[in-house]
């Protein structure tokens, strides 16, 4: 696998491919330090190389809107196919943040309440949809509400799944703690779906990817994808195809592509589309995180070492104080699939990073350090050990 890296790493220059945004290729750090497009590339390809990742999409934003964007690498490396900016990659969990923002929405038009039960919305108690029997005999679920659920602060474990029964539970009392939940996400698409009547496959097309240009993102797999798709790959560099996904899932569904997302991380930065007060309560923190690490949720072992940069939870963003003030970021994570959104609100300055490896998070550190200057990234608590500091 090694020497099919060493190969790639020659044939990178000639497989890259940029969109207008990158002539001339300057970009300004938070720190003041000036990047050439030049620079850029040799930063990305040297840690690409050194990290093992096939294909790197990459943007970075200022508040000027998309500063640079281009993508490395393959997104077949058997086929020698080019990444490039408009290539269909996963989104995984970055769709949560995605659906964060159009929720806002709703909220700033009144349809819903952040502190409004869910019970208020719903049709009929949550046990009696058959996808949640397992919380009848458990009443704690009538003190969620929408802010809860998109705060992390549900009590679920992560995924159903990973329990020995299968059975959904809620593990934590509400409003106890954060833990990332992707069961509360859903449940806060069956509110707007049930409660409102209003389809959120149809909500994000309309309030999301058609407001930004996205034309190429969506909430389902589109034939039309298949022209120009990532496939993802394992840490050992096997090809594990693409996550086609056919159910609409707020937690995780979305396809999108580097110009795509950045385009919404733009927007983001601007405030674009939401008003300054829902904008503000999105980003704002909504619970202190005290867990040693992110995952495994349902095992929290809990440490004073992120009060120093204030780590905490808005509305489907993560948020930390940086020596240039608040940043925010989401993560997006599958097997085959890495992906990192990080803005820096004061500075006005975002990085992208979408990759198709499970190799990708082990060169994030680095390359915001790089790229956009050095943040206080919360590396160790999301996972992201670097890969020359891997056991």
């Amino acid at each position: 696998m090694r020497i099919i890296f060493i190969l790639s790493l020659v044939f990178l220059g000639s497989c890259t491919t940029s969109s207008p945004f990158a002539e001339p290729g300057v970009f300004t750090r938070a720190d003041g330090q000036v990047l050439t497009a030049d620079s850029i590339d040799n930063t990305v390809t040297r840690l690409m190389a050194a990290a093992e990742v096939p294909g790197l999409g990459l943007a970075l934003i200022d508040d000027n809107g998309v500063a640079f964007q281009k993508a490395y690498g393959f997104a077949a490396v058997d086929k020698q196919l080019p990444l490039q900016t408009d290539t269909i990659m996963y989104g995984a969990s970055l769709t949560k943040a995605s659906f964060a923002y159009m929720v806002m929405t709703l909220v700033d038009e009144g349809f819903i309440d952040l502190d409004n039960p869910i019970s208020n919305y719903l049709s009929k108690p949550l046990p009696e949809f058959r996808e949640y029997e397992d919380l009848a005999d458990d009443s704690r679920w009538q003190s969620w509400t929408m802010r809860v659920l998109l705060s992390h602060q549900s009590g679920l474990p992560n995924w159903r799944w990973i329990s020995d029964d299968k059975k959904l539970q809620i593990i934590f009392e509400p409003l106890s703690r954060y833990a990332y939940s992707g069961e509360g996400i859903q449940i806060a698409q069956l509110v707007i779906e049930d409660g409102l009547g209003m389809s959120v496959d149809a909500l994000m097309q309309q309030r999301v990817f058609d407001r930004f240009g996205m034309k190429n993102t969506s909430m389902l797999w589109r034939e039309d994808f298949r022209q120009n798709f990532a496939r993802s790959y394992s840490k050992t560099g096997e090809n594990l195809g693409h996550n086609m996904r056919q159910s609409v899932q707020a937690a995780g569904s979305m396809d999108t592509t580097v110009a795509d997302y950045a385009a919404f991380l733009a927007a983001v930065l601007s405030g674009e589309g939401l008003s300054k007060d829902a904008r503000h309560e999105m980003l704002s923190p909504q619970v202190f995180i005290t867990a040693r690490h992110q995952f495994p949720t349902q095992f929290p072992k809990d440490t004073d070492n992120h009060k120093a940069i204030a780590l905490s939870y808005g509305l489907g963003w993560g948020i930390f104080e940086s020596p240039f003030g608040r940043a925010y970021f989401k993560e997006g994570h599958d097997d085959g699939t890495n992906n990192y959104a990080l803005c820096l609100d004061a500075a006005r300055r975002c990085i992208l990073i979408l990759s198709n490896s499970s190799n990708g998070e082990s060169m994030f550190l680095y390359l915001v350090d790089e790229l956009l200057g050095k943040t206080n990234l919360p590396w160790e608590w999301e996972g992201y050990v670097p890969f020359d500091q891997k056991p």
